[in-house]
């Protein structure tokens, strides 16, 4: 029997001759013969292994960029790895809420489809990298590999890779967090985000059931037509312009919207951006199941009068354009180089169409000084007002923050809502309770005091303007009759004026008849008298 030491040497012999051998094999021949004989190779193994075997990269092939359908793959085979494969890696998905279950590295599933039966395999390579490193870098390249019997080729190619890639897609979105992003201001990326948690709904939101409804169908109709709007040639994107007094649930709507379509929100601060091209950069950066905001438009920039500002700067003189030239130059990086035109174009212009499935949400107290073209049809297509506080609004609220469906006080509650004005806001501040001791009765009570307060604050500011108009329209008044006496008074000085001047004028024709007459007599003549 051979000693431990002789069989090492044996062993380190055979496999010095061996590589003596691919050395010579190196040498001698030439170098793409190797891939010669795997060619061939391989056709040969193709008359007896009946397989087909497809392989999914992990980036694309530039390696900078993750590839969609790996990742979809990977959100598919997490739901088969969890209970079929025996060693599983559990990772975290940009985005997702939850970690996803994927198979180990070398592990292999079965997965059917239509009776079909294939397997699923995740594969690591590792390369050395080129560096003159004495610890040399390894690149690891993951795939999944997928195998199965080549007369199932058309339904695998067909639709099977298809069902895998929607199905990865439906898994990812239902997994991932909703996000709420602002742009930035300075170098780097565009956009940070922070997870998006807001917890308004349409059941709690405080509007007419029925407009509600109307909103609801509207949204879930645009979410399902894709196809549609391929259909009739325009971007997958909708506008809504929300206006309306302050506190009437504006922004509390936007998080309903995200909430009901599992949107992101992006809230574009038009301040924050330098000139259009900027503008057009964020625009390509924002993915799609999105929602991009702008609220208080008419706040945001210098947008509402700028056809009529440019007029208005045509025609200064030169020493105001010499002033508005001194500026310093702080002042002139701070301002936000974004025009309406390029507004424009970032709502419905040619860029508009770079992505799909979002909706372009504008808020604004007061929606007379918007440009008509920025709120017509086409750019912002449902317009929605949200007004005060109505019954329907509060029977929602005293639902959300008292638990009551109805009570004694609603009808003092309607006809008082029926005569004043009161924001949701405040009434639903008016029924929260402050205490543990306040009850349900006592917060409508206070709801009460309330709309009976605005009510007469309402009635004496409305004495005070009928007071100011009154006094205003008196003053008016005195002011027309002055200006009448005056202009009286002017005409008749003016007549008088011109009456002295005729008597005077008779006056010196009388005189100057009496000299000539006394002239005349001196000379021996009677002058004629008519």
């Amino acid at each position: 029997m051979l000693k431990m030491g002789d069989m090492w040497g044996q062993l380190g012999s055979v496999m010095a001759s061996m590589m003596f051998a691919y050395a010579m094999f190196k040498q001698f021949f030439p170098d793409n013969l190797g891939d010669i004989l795997e060619k061939y190779g391989q056709k040969l193994v193709a008359y007896v292994y009946p397989y087909i075997q497809i392989t999914f990269d992990e980036y694309d092939s530039d390696f900078y960029r993750r590839s969609e359908v790996y990742s979809a793959i990977q959100n598919y085979l997490s739901t088969k790895s969890s209970t079929l494969a025996k060693r599983l890696k559990a990772h975290e998905v940009k985005g997702s809420k939850a970690l996803v279950l994927g198979m180990d590295d070398n592990e292999e599933v079965t997965d059917e489809f239509e009776g079909v039966k294939l397997w699923w395999a995740s594969k690591k390579s590792t390369t050395k990298k080129a560096s003159f490193s004495f610890f040399p870098d390894y690149d690891e390249r993951k795939m999944y590999k997928l195998t199965f019997h080549r007369r199932h080729r058309d339904v695998i190619m067909g639709s099977y890779l298809d069902h895998v890639r929607q199905e990865g897609k439906a898994i990812a979105v239902k997994n991932r967090q909703r996000k709420l992003y602002i742009n930035n201001t300075g170098k780097g990326t565009k956009w940070s985000h922070v997870v998006f948690e807001h917890p308004a709904t349409f059941e709690t939101l405080a509007m007419d059931p029925k407009e509600k409804q109307s909103i609801i169908n509207d949204l879930l109709k645009f979410g399902k037509g894709k196809d549609y709007y391929k259909k009739i040639g325009k971007a997958w994107k909708r506008g809504y312009l929300l206006y309306g007094p302050p506190g009437t649930g504006k922004s509390t709507m936007i998080s309903a919207i995200s909430n009901l379509m599992n949107y992101d929100v992006y809230d574009l601060e038009l301040t924050a951006v330098k000139d259009n091209t900027e503008l057009r950069k964020l625009l390509i950066d924002i993915s799609g199941k999105a929602i991009i905001v702008i609220e208080d438009i008419d706040c945001s920039l210098d947008l509402t009068g700028q056809r009529k500002k440019k007029k208005v700067e045509e025609a200064k003189d030169g020493d105001e354009k010499d002033q508005i030239l001194k500026k310093p130059e702080e002042e002139e990086n701070t301002t936000s180089k974004v025009t309406l035109s390029g507004l424009l174009n970032f709502i419905d212009g040619i860029w508009s169409a770079c992505g799909g499935e979002r909706l372009i949400v504008f808020t604004t107290n007061y929606v007379d000084k918007l440009d008509p073209a920025l709120i017509r049809r086409g750019r912002m297509d449902k317009h929605i007002k949200l007004s005060y506080c109505c019954y329907e609004a509060f029977k929602v609220l005293a639902r959300n923050y008292l638990d009551l469906e109805t009570h004694e006080l609603f009808g003092t509650i309607e006809r008082l809502l029926g005569e004043t004005d009161m924001t949701p806001a405040d009434v639903a501040e008016n029924l929260m309770p402050k205490s543990d001791v306040e009850d349900a009765e006592s917060c409508l009570k206070n709801l009460i005091e309330a709309l009976e307060a605005a009510k007469e604050a309402a009635r004496v500011k409305a004495e005070e303007v009928a007071k100011q108009k009154a006094e205003e329209e008196a003053k008016q008044k005195a002011e027309e009759e002055a200006k009448q006496k005056a202009e009286e008074e002017g005409k008749l000085k003016a007549e008088e004026e011109e009456k002295d001047k005729k008597d005077e004028s008779t006056k010196e024709e009388v005189k100057c008849n009496g000299t000539l007459a006394e002239k005349v007599e001196e000379n021996g003549v009677t002058p004629l008298i008519i």
